[in-house]
């Protein structure tokens, strides 16, 4: 212990200033975090400030001894104010009024239909804030604008949508039809709805139903009705989306996983390396300009449409498997592309159905 106090001593001035700094920065973080509705346990309060377990522990005991009381919920397994602590609204930095604009106008897009009042917000953010503050909402969101985004008309689904979102909030079951287009009539679901992500230009729930063991993937734009029920939804509380998704190309995660090479030509490769496409992905250039991309993807049904996109561009080195699989693909669009619409085809169109990546639902 002494040893500590000489060398607490020892530091200069400003870097221990710089110290507590950053633990008041943090501790008043936690507060805000545990001042919600959230579900905050000290292991995701760890991940989101990205410290150790122990340090929130250490922070939350300083909150204490400065008079804000907190318990450990049991019933919701989260820590909860006892408390009334608010924090000032209007007190945001230029950045984070930035950031509020630009969520507004992204939430405000056509197909997303997820966060009308993010808007009307911003608006009476606007309204409060000074007269610099203001001008900077205003001019930031007339400056800025989401264009072409290639979505699933999701504002026909907007109260389905918000449905989910308080489902998920206040943790209720919910019920509705869902059209599935590998079912031949839509099917009546209830679910406990796990979580709603945003993946590759679509709104997809994960859902356990009730009578199954484990949850699904649903894509938002085909319930056809949906309502809350009034029974408590039961979602596990170690369940991780990304563990769930795994190594999916998209959404929907095959059984095996395959290591995936693929060389794209000079006169694809700078445009194919702008983007990272998956979270496993690598690169690596040749002198000649042209480049290899690997991944590791469970499921071959989600890249092999994506590739088609990159045709006479791209040579899929391995597996054999995906490259069969591509080729068939460019065979059978030859095929069906080769004459007229209205033209006799030596293979029957109607004898063949397109493959797509089949969903869990």
């Amino acid at each position: 212990m002494a040893k500590k106090v000489q060398i607490e001593k020892q530091r200069p001035d400003a870097e221990r200033r710089l110290r507590q700094a950053s633990r008041l920065a943090r501790q008043l973080r936690i507060l805000e975090r545990i001042q919600g509705k959230g579900h905050w346990t000290a292991a995701n309060l760890a991940a989101e400030l990205e410290v150790e377990e122990r340090t929130i522990y250490r922070d939350l005991n300083a909150l204490e001894l400065a008079g804000v009381s907190y318990q450990f919920d049991e019933h919701d397994r989260c820590y909860r104010l006892l408390t009334q602590v608010r924090f000032p609204v209007i007190n945001l930095t230029p950045d984070e009024l930035l950031d509020q604009a630009t969520a507004s106008v992204v939430a405000s897009a056509k197909g997303v239909a997820a966060a009308g009042g993010a808007k009307a917000a911003t608006h009476k953010l606007g309204a409060k804030a000074s007269g610099e503050n203001a001008q900077l909402l205003t001019d930031a969101q007339q400056l800025m604008a989401v264009l072409d985004l290639k979505l699933p008309e999701h504002h026909r689904h907007g109260e389905i949508l918000r449905t989910l979102q308080w489902a998920l909030v206040e943790r209720k079951q919910v019920t509705g039809q869902y059209a599935s287009p590998y079912q031949k009539k839509p099917q009546r679901l209830t679910l406990h709805p796990y979580r709603l992500c945003f993946s590759r230009q679509a709104w997809y729930l994960i859902g356990k139903p009730a009578e199954a063991d484990q949850p699904r993937t649903y894509r938002v734009a085909r319930f056809e009705t949906l309502r809350p029920l009034d029974r408590p939804a039961t979602i596990p509380d170690d369940f991780d989306l990304l563990a769930y998704f795994g190594n999916a190309w998209s959404v929907y995660r095959g059984s095996e996983t395959y290591d995936i090479e693929l060389r794209f030509d000079p006169d694809a490769a700078r445009i194919v390396t702008e983007t990272n496409w998956h979270r496993t992905q690598k690169v690596q250039r040749h002198p000649d300009g042209s480049a290899t991309l690997t991944f590791q993807v469970d499921g071959l049904d989600e890249i092999v449409w994506w590739l088609l996109a990159w045709a006479g561009f791209v040579h899929v080195v391995k597996p054999d498997k995906l490259r069969t699989m591509f080729v068939e693909q460019l065979r059978k669009g030859l095929e069906q592309n080769a004459q007229p619409l209205d033209a006799p085809s030596p293979t029957t169109r109607s004898s063949r159905k397109p493959k797509s990546p089949r969903p869990n639902r």
